[in-house]
């Protein structure tokens, strides 16, 4: 049973390998569903993602559920946000289910009490510094990308505009494709938050193809803290390949690393290996971007030292 602002400790062989430093911590608020049938879908989603949790052994806290707490939905919100640690490797999943709004200066996330608008989400998530995954799966919820994006940080959104007003069903096919071994477009024997945001789009347009309705939301990812955001459709397996006009750098990459239930192999790294992993990933992406503009020396110069030290990486977490 999921109840309002609940703390649930998954257990199992995760969380025993897991410590409190680099333990994820799920948070997942539940709006205002507007009608029954909405109400009955959110927390079908909800729960879906609870048992996600659960499985990797997260620390997770539900908002939004219990009928008669409705006052204090905002309140819990705030409170849970302020009691999470602000540093450290354990990533924070923020997961918003539910309805928004956006009145052509501010969008607004609908909870059954007092809505949350973007710029005070800005404000209560402004002394993060630990990696952070925002996914708001509501209706108009496109400028909480603009607003949210930063250093360390994916931002998920289930439509492209503020615009798009009409109920998103995006929040359903992000919840089961979290756990679904089909949405491990590598095969790495684990789903990140990017293989996720492309599952769970490329199974909403799948709803509206089959049912032959114009598309009334369209999904967006942002991780490099740039706020303009990639469509799916410009990846083709876990890369984008499409190229902005304006040169924008494209995003993914560090939704690459973001991994709620790890592989038996990643669950064997330290924190300390798996945070230099990825910064040298990172590295090396940026480089392969500046290939052209280097000497072809050079480039493979620096590119052989950050291999070498990630395969050195490797064999050290072997032994």
């Amino acid at each position: 049973m999921i109840l309002g602002a609940v703390v649930l400790l998954g257990g199992g062989l995760a969380a025993a390998e897991t410590t409190n430093s680099e333990r994820a911590t799920v948070i997942v608020v539940v709006g205002a569903p507007g009608e029954e049938e909405y109400g009955r879908n959110f927390a079908e989603w909800a729960g879906a993602l609870s048992k996600t949790a659960g499985k990797a052994g997260a620390k997770e806290v539900v908002i939004g559920l219990e009928t008669n707490k409705a006052a204090v939905d905002r309140e819990q919100f705030q409170q849970a946000l302020a009691a999470e640690p602000k540093d450290g490797a354990g990533e924070l999943w923020l997961v918003l289910i539910g309805h928004g709004t956006f009145d052509g200066k501010e969008a607004k996330f609908n909870l059954r009490s007092n809505d949350v608008a973007a710029s005070e989400l800005v404000t209560w998530l402004q002394p993060f510094r630990r990696p952070l995954a925002i996914i708001n799966t509501a209706s108009a919820s496109a400028p909480f990308l603009q607003k949210l994006s930063g250093t360390n940080r994916v931002v998920v959104t289930a439509t492209r505009s503020g615009g798009e007003v009409n109920y998103a069903r995006f929040g359903q096919h992000f919840s089961s494709a979290i756990a679904d071994p089909e949405a491990d477009l590598d095969k790495d024997g684990q789903t990140s938050l990017l293989e996720t945001f492309l599952m769970a789009s490329r199974r909403v347009k799948e709803f509206y193809d089959l049912e032959g309705r114009l598309a009334t939301e369209h999904s967006l990812l942002d991780d490099n803290g740039d706020g303009l955001g990639t469509p799916p459709d410009w990846f083709r397996g876990v890369r984008a390949v499409k190229s902005a006009k304006d040169g924008a750098v494209l995003d993914g990459f560090r939704a690459h690393q973001f991994h709620l239930v790890r592989s038996e192999a990643e669950r064997k790294l330290s924190p300390e290996t798996r945070a230099r992993r990825d910064a040298l990933e990172s590295s090396i992406s940026k480089l392969r971007e500046t290939k052209r503009g280097l000497p072809e020396d050079v480039y493979y110069e620096k590119l052989e030292a950050m291999l070498l030290e990630l395969a050195r990486l490797y064999e050290a977490a072997d032994k």
